[in-house]
């Protein structure tokens, strides 16, 4: 009992020491609860009469709400703001069509180019082997024929060279005539003819030795005819001989005969004579022969040398003037252009829209 008594002494003192500390700590948690609630009363009190002196601001202070109409009337051209997709759906339809890659299996078409139909004729005797030269021209011998073939090449490409579209065929003729090449605008295939007979070796096949120009030029006429050219205007005849022949009539054919075929359906003749060195009339057939062709509307040349050669078929070409129709066929024609433009100008108005108007940019 002693020992306990003792034990509970010394905790008696022990709390009676502790208790004066604990006062002073609860005193001071009082002193400390009631600063911190004085600090944000001041606070408060501070923050109201700053936002009593600043006043209000719109937007701030107050929140705005929109007003409740009774009745929205709706406007009867609220439809055009879909426009933009209205044109971006008509314009699918196109850009499929395009995208099919349509073409025609044949088309034709009616045009009209400046240009002539041109009979270039060449003579092809044995009398072109007379001699005839010069530097102006390219030919492989100094022959008349070689020259004459230089000749008609040196028409042809300064046709090629100027505006004209010419339709051009090419003759050869001897006691015969012979169509090399009918009418065509394919001009290489045209001088590739004329390459070929103008070869000293084919041309010494040729079959026929004598010179008939009025077969020739009642020939070419009829060239015009088998084309249906005859109606049309703008024909001519360009006639490339030494002029050896004295025939004015051949069997039952007289040159009044061929001339008036010629006169009658409008086909001028042009002849350019070759004889190196002799003018006018010092050839004998010159008498015949300049009447005849100065008859049908054309002109006759008389060359004797190659640089009046060359003056007689610029003043043909400044005379060949006019314009010819012709019907031109394609195979195969690609038509998907018109169907891609077409949908390319419909989406580029319906971008145009909905990028510069602003009523077009709501949906829906």
């Amino acid at each position: 009992m002693g020992t306990l008594n003792a034990i509970l002494d010394l905790i008696g003192r022990t709390l009676g020491e502790m208790q004066a500390p604990l006062q002073d700590l609860a005193f001071n948690s009082r002193n400390a609860a009631l600063l911190a609630v004085a600090a944000l009363g001041l606070t408060a009190a501070v923050t109201l009469l700053w936002r009593s002196l600043r006043g209000r601001l719109p937007g701030r202070t107050s929140i705005v709400l929109p007003a409740i109409l009774p009745r929205v009337r709706r406007s009867p051209l609220t439809f055009v703001r879909h426009a933009p997709l209205v044109l971006f759906l008509a314009g699918l339809p196109f850009f499929c069509l395009a995208l099919a890659d349509p073409y025609t299996s044949l088309s034709a078409k009616q045009v009209s180019y400046p240009g002539r139909r041109i009979e270039v004729i060449i003579d092809a005797s044995l009398s072109m082997l007379s001699p005839f030269t010069g530097q102006q021209l390219k030919t492989q011998s100094d022959t008349a024929f070689s020259t004459n073939m230089a000749a008609a090449e040196y028409f042809i490409r300064t046709r090629m060279r100027g505006k004209y579209r010419d339709l051009i065929a090419l003759e050869e003729f001897g006691n015969e005539s012979y169509v090399v090449t009918p009418f065509t605008s394919d001009y290489q295939n045209l001088l590739l003819s004329l390459r070929m007979i103008s070869d000293v070796n084919e041309w010494q096949r040729f079959p026929d030795q004598g010179t008939i120009i009025m077969k020739a030029i009642d020939n070419g006429v009829d060239l015009f005819k088998a084309f249906d050219f005859l109606k049309s205007s703008g024909n001519i005849m360009v006639i490339f001989s030494d002029g050896q022949d004295n025939n004015v009539q051949v069997g039952t054919m007289t040159l009044d005969q061929v001339l008036n075929k010629a006169v009658q359906n409008h086909v001028p003749v042009y002849m350019i004579r070759t004889a190196y060195s002799r003018g006018l009339y010092d050839v004998i057939p010159d008498t015949v022969w300049k009447k005849a062709i100065d008859a049908t509307g054309g002109k006759f040349y008389p060359a004797a040398n190659q640089e009046t050669i060359m003056q007689a078929i610029k003043e043909i070409d400044r005379a060949a003037t006019g314009r010819v129709d012709v019907r031109e066929y394609a195979v195969r024609q690609p038509r998907f252009a018109r169907f891609a433009l077409m949908a390319v100008l419909i989406w580029t108005l319906a971008i145009a829209m909905q990028m510069t108007l602003r009523i077009f940019r709501t949906f829906p």
